[in-house]
């Protein structure tokens, strides 16, 4: 196996050059949770592995609870599925949990009043409201807890979502709402600790793979120790291959993976394609360095990715009834590559139902 074997086979199995599904929703239980950091650049994510699904017709489906958004894994905003978000949060919640314990003594959020900001936030979501983190801090704060905003109100608002009490609500307009979690999600069977892991294992190598152990603890959140605990607990589910000292694992497909052909995806960032991974060499071969997708998050950009590797980066912008999409390309590209770069930015435009002023491209 070399990088070429490894790229072709990630493409694959994130549906960037095989078949997707019909719905958003599909994909996301699929991938297990898809970051979401950046909310309309992962629903343009979800799109291109759901078959050209537009920018409104995946906002409904996470406006009709088919898709949750929380913070779950590292964590960080994820798109998770109803029926997936109760055994990840008890499996990563508490690492999480423990690693915010420090951050909340200082804020003075003691158990105690996380428990109490619970119940208030819960009893003030009760029978389908959908209130957006003001509204909540507002409730919160008269609950006799003191002023809650902020960076409390951000850390209150997390500890309810790891607690599992809220999720997303529907958006209002351009406002972020929550819900009551158990009023969006069915009840589903409990897992216990292992059968979460292997699940996640499963996902996690299914649609990422081939991938290392500490790939799989960097996406999770997890130790290495849990990692490979989830790989031993697979046993011959998973199979590896050997690269440059290193063992990777992955879920056998019952199709190859496509022939490497000409392809080219506008990938936006903290896309699971690099985002997924602790180490991101395997893209890098066109450029020489992965600079545009490691670093601190804020350095994480929206990508070129030309054949499955970084050719660049790109940036979009809402002018009028126009997108405007500039590209700052790090490498030479051929003609016949900048014609499907235009194409790709073409279909960004039709995710939004907009035109497209491509800009930098010469």
């Amino acid at each position: 196996m070399n990088q070429v074997h490894i790229v072709r086979e990630r493409m694959a199995n994130q549906f960037l050059t095989t078949p997707g599904f019909a719905k958003a929703s599909e994909v996301v239980r699929a991938m297990g949770a898809v970051q979401a950091q950046d909310y309309s650049g992962a629903k343009w994510a979800l799109s291109q592995r759901a078959a050209g699904a537009s920018d409104d017709v995946i906002e409904r489906e996470i406006s009709a609870g088919k898709i949750l958004r929380t913070h779950v894994l590292r964590p960080t905003w994820h798109f998770v599925a109803p029926e997936d978000i109760r055994w990840m949060l008890a499996l990563t919640g508490p690492r999480i949990t423990s690693a915010m314990a420090s951050y909340n003594r200082r804020l003075e959020l003691t158990p105690a009043v996380l428990r109490r900001s619970n119940d208030a936030i819960a009893n003030a979501l009760c029978g389908g409201n959908h209130l957006t983190r003001a509204e909540l801090g507002e409730v919160v704060s008269g609950a006799r807890l003191g002023r809650i905003a902020g960076q409390r109100l951000g850390h209150v608002m997390m500890q309810a979502e790891l607690d599992a009490v809220v999720c997303s609500g529907a958006r209002r307009g351009n406002q972020f709402t929550y819900a009551l979690l158990d009023e969006r999600a069915p009840p589903t069977a409990t897992l216990d600790r292992d059968e979460a892991l292997l699940e996640m294992t499963r996902r996690y190598f299914t649609a990422r793979g081939p991938a290392t152990p500490r790939d799989f603890s960097w996406w999770s959140g997890l130790t290495v120790g849990d990692a490979r605990r989830g790989i031993q607990i697979a046993g011959q589910e998973l199979e590896q291959l050997s690269h440059d000292g290193h063992v990777y694992w992955f879920k056998p497909r019952a199709r190859p993976a496509p022939k490497e052909s000409p392809t080219v995806h506008l990938l936006p960032n903290y896309d699971e394609y690099f985002i997924g991974f602790r180490d991101r060499s395997a893209i890098a071969q066109r450029l020489g360095h992965t600079r545009l997708v490691t670093g601190g998050s804020a350095l994480i950009s929206h990508i070129v990715l030309v054949n499955g590797q970084i050719a660049g980066g790109w940036k979009r912008a809402l002018r009028g009834n126009n997108v405007v999409i500039v590209l700052s390309l790090l490498s030479p590209v051929t003609r016949p590559e900048l014609a499907r770069i235009t194409a790709a930015a073409r279909k960004f435009g039709e995710f939004l139902g907009m035109p497209v002023d491509l800009q930098g491209g010469a």
